[in-house]
Order: structure tokens, then sequence, then C-alpha cells
């Protein structure tokens, strides 16, 4: 039978709370799963989940009692909770009733399998872990065969990225590198490089990502740094036709990445 945790001030429900803090984290080298489908999809991709902290009273939706029933099956801790302690150990607003505590596993170049003419994304300096989080999504969606997160200003692992990215940043195919790391991988696999810039000339529809290719993307704030002008890229933009110079970092991935799948000729 799992532990029946009623305190707020349980210790290991205290411990799990602080996983909400990146330092945090990052020192106990674990982070949190808040919500059904993103820790269904934790355990498809084999992420180590240590504990689990179950809201009977909250799992009312079929998602929430698949995802009680895969933590139960495994090795994890199970506790039941009362609502009061799962509101200090949830993540927003969403309440599935099970989050999770899971070891944060490793991910570098080093580890990356590419087929023939791949696409990836390499996202440099992101600051909005919501970002990061939505554009793994379109990743996802579009197909893409790697996304890297070069110099990120937030960790990959916080909460607001998983929740945004639905699961998809669980994939061994996405990982955290240096701007130096990336490049190297970059001129290792010889691929034409497209930098999203607002000066550029050329229109992103112009260009060929037909024999694979690397999109990079820089932060809302000030855009691609200056590591990235000393590499031979070619500048891509997308036309504005009103008083904005430019598309939210998301959503200007989102146009980029489907117009590489759309040049791919990849279909429903």
């Amino acid at each position: 039978m799992p532990e029946k945790i009623t305190s707020r001030q349980n210790v290991r429900v205290k411990e799990a709370a602080k996983l909400r803090n990146a330092r945090q984290r990052i020192k106990q080298g674990r982070f949190l799963i808040d919500g059904a489908r993103e820790i269904v999809r934790a355990l498809d991709a084999a992420i180590e989940i240590i504990e689990a902290f179950v809201c009977p009273a909250l799992c009312k939706l079929d998602d929430a009692r698949t995802a009680v029933d895969r933590i139960t099956a495994s090795s994890a801790v199970v506790a039941d909770v009362t609502p009061e302690v799962f509101e200090k150990i949830a993540f927003g607003e969403r309440n599935d009733g099970i989050v999770v505590v899971a070891k944060t596993p490793d991910r570098n170049l080093s580890q990356l399998r590419l087929p023939p003419q791949p696409l990836v994304a390499v996202l440099e300096g992101l600051e909005k872990p919501g970002n990061v989080g939505a554009i793994l999504r379109t990743a996802d969606g579009a197909g893409f065969d790697a996304v890297i997160v070069a110099d990120g200003q937030t960790d990959l692992f916080n909460p607001n990225t998983v929740r945004a990215s639905l699961g998809t940043l669980f994939a061994k195919h996405v990982c955290p590198a240096t701007n130096e790391e990336t490049l190297a991988k970059l001129l290792e696999w010889q691929l034409p490089i497209f930098a999203a810039r607002p000066d550029a000339k050329e229109c992103y529809g112009e260009a060929d990502y037909r024999n694979g290719a690397v999109i990079l993307l820089g932060s809302e704030a000030r855009g691609l740094s200056s590591f990235w002008s000393r590499t031979e890229s070619h500048g891509i933009r997308l036309p504005m036709h009103g008083i904005a110079d430019s598309l939210n970092v998301s959503a200007t991935a989102a146009v980029l990445f489907y117009e590489a799948s759309r040049q791919r000729g990849r279909k429903n």
C-alpha cells in the first residue's frame, strides 16, 4: 500500500517542493514532472522515476489514471497525498493529481545519432523556459532529427519547459551544449546552417532545406550572439508586413520548421 502523507511539512514533500528551484535541481540531480501525459512520455523514454505523489481526489481523467497505473507498476516509491499537500508540490494550474520526481538524464552531443540529411535545430541563449518547451514541441511535430539547446539561459528540465514541451523534451535527440561544442559538431556534420536574422536578405522560403539543414535561432532579447557571426551561415528572415520587426521566437521556429518539413515532402 502507498504511504499516506497528510502534512505539508513532510520531509519528502519539502525536498520535492525545492525542485522548483534551478539550483536545487542541479544539486539533487532531480527534477519534477507535473502532468499525466508528460509522465507517461517520460516513462516511454526510459526516464528514471524516483518517487510519485498522487492525490486520489484529483485523479479523475483517464490520462491521470493511466499515469498512476504506469507509475504503480514501476519501481518508483508512491505516496498518496491530500489536496493541500499536493498543492505544495504541483507546478502551475493544471492539476492531474500526480507529480513525480525523476532523475535528471544525461544528455550530450556524443549521444546523437542522426539519419542522412537530417534536420537539426539549434536554440542559442533562450531565456524563457516556456519558449524552449514550445519549440521542442514544434520540432517534434515537424519531424526534426535533433534539437540542441546551446548556451541556454534556463536549465533544460525547468518545470515550465517540461510542461510546454508536453514531454517531447524527454527524447534522446534533445540535448544541451555550449556554443563551442555545438559549432564543433555542426562542422563535423557539414550541414548548411540557416540563421534566423531580422536583417537577412533572403526570405525563409527561398532557402533549400531538402538535403539536410541546421536552423539556428537566437534569443528574443538579443538575437544570435556575435559567436555565430564567425560561422559560415546563410541568413534567412520572415517577411514582416506590419509595424513589428520580428515574431516571438517560438512562432518563428514553427514557420521555419514546417517549411523545412514541407520541402522534405513529409506528409501525414
